[in-house]
Formats: structure tokens, C-alpha cells, sequence
């Protein structure tokens, strides 16, 4: 996923097929493109010895803008994303969070029109996490609904792409993309995606979820079995989720087990487990 977002930049060739940017191919159009562009890379790229101010107006500059454009620019940006009262700190002493959100700040003071995210809420906190995904809905709000910043009111930024490892945060995306091999093995909305197992999930709580794991596998129509916490999902083929659950009942009939199934929706972890084993 990181080489997919460096191909879309630019800083990679792709060995086959074509990058298109708002209208401009990143090959022979490189420069436009990326003027386009604002990117956040998983690895902490800026320098810990500037101030956050500095370290913002560094990419400013490097895009080109003025005195008069980034000094507002840069201000506007950084009380955006909650960094105002921060700007004379290090970066190098700022949490993991507010270093995220410096960088963040440094990818959209160049008010570009697709914003890419590569894993931004990797190894931040929760509360953190929670706080920087507030912003980027902030940032596809239209305008009417977004009042904390006029940053959020541009009409420049139209696509925010990013890339996670975390299924609820994926399920709040408008569509969802599966990669596997560096290749797109499907794509649509969380519900769209969500349909392909429509009644084909049952979830079962039971007292040993291990030896659950083996007696449920073997049971005609299962088709994987996975644990969910304190809890199993069974992925059953088509039709089958009445037999199973009925055969699942019968085997544990004669004995002092407590066995609790019912079908539940499937979830985006549950269709990237069964289209990539």
C-alpha cells in the first residue's frame, strides 16, 4: 500500500498501466500532478530540530508560496488541526499525536485537491486517533456543515485516499478498497462489500472456544472459522446457516455446554479474511 500512494505521487514507475491526478498523468505531467497532491507518509518525515512553525513553512515555501500567502496559510492550518498554541515547540518534543497532526498541517497548507494518508493513525492513542479521524471528516464535510475552520470550507480539497489496517476505521470510508499483493482484489462500498456475505455469518459464544473451533469446523457447510475476541465467526456457504445452526445445537444436545449462536452481520474484517486467505 505504501508503493500504491508512492506510484500515485510520482516517485515511483509502475511497470505497467497509467496514473491520472485531477486531469494530469503523473508521468508526463509530473509536475502538475503532485501541485495537485498533499501526502502524509507513515514514517515521521520532518525535522525534530525546527519549530512547528518552521517546519510548516518549510514545505510552504517548497510549494512555491509567498510571504503573504503561507504566513496566513500556515496559521489557518495549524489552528485547524489544534496546533496554534504549539507553534515556537520543537518538534522534536511533541507527543506522537501532535506529530501526526504537524504532519497532517505540512500535507494541507498547500490547500491541494487529493490528500493522501499513508496509515495515519498507526501507533497514535486512542483518544488521538479518534481526534485526527474528526478532522478528516471535517475535511469532506461540505461546506455548509463544517464550522470549526475555514480550511475545512475550501473548496479545493475534493478526495481524501488513505490506507489502514483497522477495519472500523475503513468502515468510515465512502469506499473500500482490498488489496492483496500490491494488487486491488475488490473494491465498492462498506455495505456494498458487506452484502457479498449477507446471512452467511454465524456468531457463537460457548464456554471453550478451542475445542468450539475444532467441532465446528467439521461440520458440513463451514467454511472457516475464526475467533473474534471472546467469541467464534463461522463463514458458511449459501443456505447453510439454518442446518449449521441446527447441527450445532444437536451436538451439544447431551451436554453441560451452553452454546449461544445466531447469524450477525458480517463485518469488512470478515470479507477481507474470506477474499484473502
Amino acid at each position: 500500500k505504501t508503493t500504491t500512494l508512492r506510484l500515485l505521487i510520482g516517485a515511483l514507475k509502475p511497470d505497467s498501466g497509467s496514473v491520472s491526478i485531477c486531469g494530469y498523468d503523473i508521468h508526463n505531467q509530473v509536475e502538475q500532478a503532485r501541485a495537485q497532491v498533499g501526502y502524509l507518509s507513515q514514517r515521521f518525515s520532518l525535522y525534530e530540530d525546527l519549530t512547528v512553525l518552521e517546519n510548516i513553512r518549510f514545505f510552504a515555501e517548497l510549494r512555491g508560496l509567498t510571504q503573504s500567502e503561507w504566513m496566513p496559510r500556515c496559521m489557518e492550518t495549524l489552528a485547524f488541526v489544534g496546533l496554534a498554541d504549539f507553534i515556537n515547540r520543537r518538534t522534536g518534543q511533541l507527543s506522537g499525536g501532535m506529530k501526526q497532526k504537524l504532519g497532517l498541517a505540512s500535507a494541507l497548507v498547500t490547500h491541494p485537491r487529493v490528500l493522501l494518508l499513508d496509515e495515519p493513525t498507526t501507533g497514535v492513542d486512542p483518544v488521538t486517533r479518534q481526534d485526527f479521524w474528526q478532522l478528516i471528516i471535517k475535511l469532506v464535510a461540505p461546506p455548509s456543515t463544517t464550522l470549526d475552520s475555514d480550511l475545512g470550507k475550501q473548496e479545493c480539497l475534493r478526495s481524501v485516499i488513505l490506507t489502514t489496517p483497522y477495519m472500523d476505521e475503513a468502515s468510515r470510508c465512502h469506499r473500500v478498497g482490498f488489496m492483496k499483493g500490491g494488487k486491488l482484489i475488490v473494491e465498492g462500498t462498506p455495505s456494498a462489500l458487506r452484502s457479498r456475505l449477507d446471512n452467511r455469518i454465524l456468531e457463537i459464544r460457548g464456554v471453550d472456544l478451542h475445542l468450539l473451533r475444532q467441532l465446528t469446523s467439521a461440520i458440513a457447510g463451514v467454511e472457516d472459522v475464526r475467533a473474534f475476541g471472546d467469541r467464534l465467526h463461522l463463514r458458511v456457504k449459501s443456505g447453510f446457516a439454518d442446518k449449521v445452526t441446527a447441527a450445532l445445537s444437536g451436538a451439544f444436545s447431551n451436554t453441560d455446554v451452553r452454546l449461544h449462536v445466531r447469524p450477525v452481520p458480517p463485518t469488512l474484517e470478515d470479507i477481507f479474511i474470506a477474499l484473502a486467505p
